[in-house]
């Protein structure tokens, strides 16, 4: 069955808020995050911080995994290279400063989700770029 590459900036934007919703409800620099909700009820966690948890593991296990197949090693190489040298330039142009940790903590935030959600339109570009479509290989036996 055929299936429809496309993919629009929309679709590629949703990608990112979704990426961009995860990464920050996993941690951000406020006290509104998973991690220091769990923090703060450590001793009886309960059930719904619990679930919570497992739902965010697992929309990080999905990110990543693709991100990985998608993008592979040398692509997730490339865009951490690209994101070091965002932040350098923002070092060096003056927009942020070494003391300001809560606008670096931020940036970085925004640059892992920027590569998350590379990693999930990565196969749909390149179909639409290059006319190739990525297929999953499947080990028959």
């Amino acid at each position: 069955m055929a299936t429809n590459s496309s993919i629009t900036m929309g679709g590629i934007g949703m990608r990112f808020l979704f990426a961009l919703a995860l990464v920050c409800l996993t941690w951000n620099p406020t006290r509104y995050s998973y991690v220091a909700w769990a923090l703060a009820r450590y001793r009886d966690l309960g059930p719904l911080v619990a679930f919570s948890g497992v739902v965010m593991l697992a929309g990080w296990i999905f990110f990543l995994r693709t991100a990985a197949y998608s993008l592979g090693v040398i692509g997730i190489v490339l865009s951490v290279g690209l994101s070091v040298v965002v932040l350098w330039s923002l070092f060096f142009y003056n927009v942020v400063t070494a003391d300001n940790t809560t606008a670096i903590t931020w940036i970085g935030l925004i640059l892992l989700a920027a590569i998350l959600a590379a990693g999930m339109s990565w196969a749909h570009l390149r179909a639409r770029w290059s006319g190739q479509t990525t297929v999953d290989e499947i080990d028959e036996r």
